[in-house]
């Protein structure tokens, strides 16, 4: 028998709420986006990443690092993304190893276009349920777990 530390009733409760907003929360902003725009949510973070950044320009390698994406998988929908007309890819010109994806002038009116809908279901879903002392204590919260989460994300480590 192993010395297992179970949760106790309070965290069992803290982690079944926090596994219903990880999963079901991306499922209900998709449903906005799909419904409103006919894209999904991954597919406006990766544009709504692109449009934040300087000249609307990342390497590929970058973006699905930050999106959680294979490179595989963000390929894919840079395709879809070039039919669109919403991106272009092309060579960096200071490491040709890498492809830099470039949103449009049309992809971003379409990242401009969702943003006001989707921002306001965030808001609705996340924002509005606490007051502001609750979102400054769930944002500290939350950084202290996103850290060491990155960390083990950014090194490749799937255990301890």
């Amino acid at each position: 028998m192993t010395d297992a530390r179970w949760l106790d009733d309070e965290q069992q409760r803290l982690w079944q709420d926090l596994l219903t907003v990880v999963i079901a929360l991306p499922t209900l902003l998709d449903r906005q986006l799909q419904r409103d725009e006919g894209i999904s949510n991954f597919e406006y973070s990766v544009m709504a990443r692109l449009s934040m950044t300087e000249a609307h320009t990342m390497r590929l390698s970058d973006l699905a690092a930050q999106c959680n994406s294979t490179q595989q998988r963000l390929s894919k929908l840079m395709v879809r993304f070039e039919r669109q007309g919403w991106v272009v890819r092309y060579p960096d010109p200071d490491n040709g190893r890498y492809t830099l994806a470039t949103l449009t002038d049309t992809g971003l009116r379409k990242v401009e276009q969702s943003a006001p809908a989707h921002v306001e279901r965030v808001r609705q879903l996340v924002f509005d349920p606490l007051s502001a002392a609750q979102q400054r204590h769930l944002g500290a919260a939350l950084a202290r777990i996103a850290g060491p989460v990155r960390d083990q994300i950014e090194s490749g480590g799937a255990g301890q």
